[in-house]
């Protein structure tokens, strides 16, 4: 079975490299769709399609912050490497050059200023791109983890407010009957005060008319069957939050017919509660894949 996974979340993993020590952060919030940004050092640049591609298989929707720094080792930062060959071949230059034209020497500075005298300890530049992306598929399953963890949350959420939506349907189906008789016999005791006679068949077409437009039986059925589907989604995981926010918009629905065919200040009652439980869980659901 499929997790629920949160789409916020944050994941940090570091590694020594030859370069120095390699940091990869990610993190993630709710975004209708997938949606990565990256910040890489020069060195790594040449990695950001390869790095979408991975993303794009852990995971489905969000907006991705992704950065990657490398701090430099200072022992090995600080290192030079001097080609003695090229000094000799310029000192013995400069040295000529000065003795005819009659100019100082330059400095030793100087010296290691032109270029091919003295350059840094070449680094393999495969094995750090390697090093990186077998360190951002780490911090990606770190992750991971840490969404589903975040979504196994929100789902108990969900699933308890969903209980209680179940129980609110079931105290107003239960009420119902009794509702639509108090509505009947208001309208039967208004017409003997009023003291006037009436065409029974006529009486009788208007109650069943009046009861009709009361009736919130179809709402209370779709209201269970959206419940279940709610459950359905959530158990059997995987991306659903745009599913579960479709099921949010029709839940309210039914609970905003069942606030308007309301008869009593208890079924108003119950529709407020509804809509309230209902809100809650779209709030959550907006942070899940």
């Amino acid at each position: 079975m499929a997790k629920i996974h949160s789409m916020t979340a944050f994941a940090r993993e570091s590694s020594n490299t030859e370069q120095g020590v390699l940091t990869v952060e990610l993190r993630t919030v709710n975004h209708r769709y997938l949606d990565c940004s990256f910040k890489l050092p020069e060195s790594l640049r040449a990695l950001e399609t390869r790095l979408r591609e991975l993303s794009a298989r852990r995971l489905a929707r969000g907006k991705v912050d992704c950065m990657m720094r490398i701090q430099p080792h200072p022992e090995r930062s600080a290192s030079v490497e001097i080609n003695q060959e090229q000094l000799k071949q310029l000192a013995a230059a400069t040295n000529s050059v000065a003795r005819v034209m009659e100019t100082r020497k330059p400095t030793a500075l100087e010296v290691l200023q032109f270029p091919g005298v003295c350059s840094a300890p070449e680094q393999s530049e495969d094995a750090l791109h390697k090093a990186a992306l077998g360190l951002f598929e780490q911090a990606l399953a770190t992750l991971a983890d840490n969404r589903a963890r975040e979504g196994q949350k929100l789902s108990e959420m969900i699933n308890e407010r969903i209980r209680q939506v179940e129980a609110e349907v079931a105290v107003t189906r239960k009420r119902v009957p009794e509702l639509l008789q108090q509505q009947r016999d208001k309208v039967i005791a208004r017409i003997d005060e009023l003291d006037v006679e009436v065409d029974q068949g006529r009486l009788e077409q208007e109650l069943v008319h009046l009861s009709q437009k009361a009736d919130v039986d179809e709402e209370l059925d779709r209201l269970d069957a959206h419940v279940a589907e709610v459950r359905r989604a959530l158990d059997k995981g995987g991306p659903c939050g745009r599913r579960l926010d479709f099921l949010m918009q029709e839940l309210n629905r039914e609970a905003n017919t069942l606030s308007s065919k309301s008869t009593s200040s208890s079924t108003t009652q119950n529709a407020v509660e509804l809509k309230v439980l209902i809100e809650q869980m779209r709030e959550q659901i907006q942070n899940i894949e």
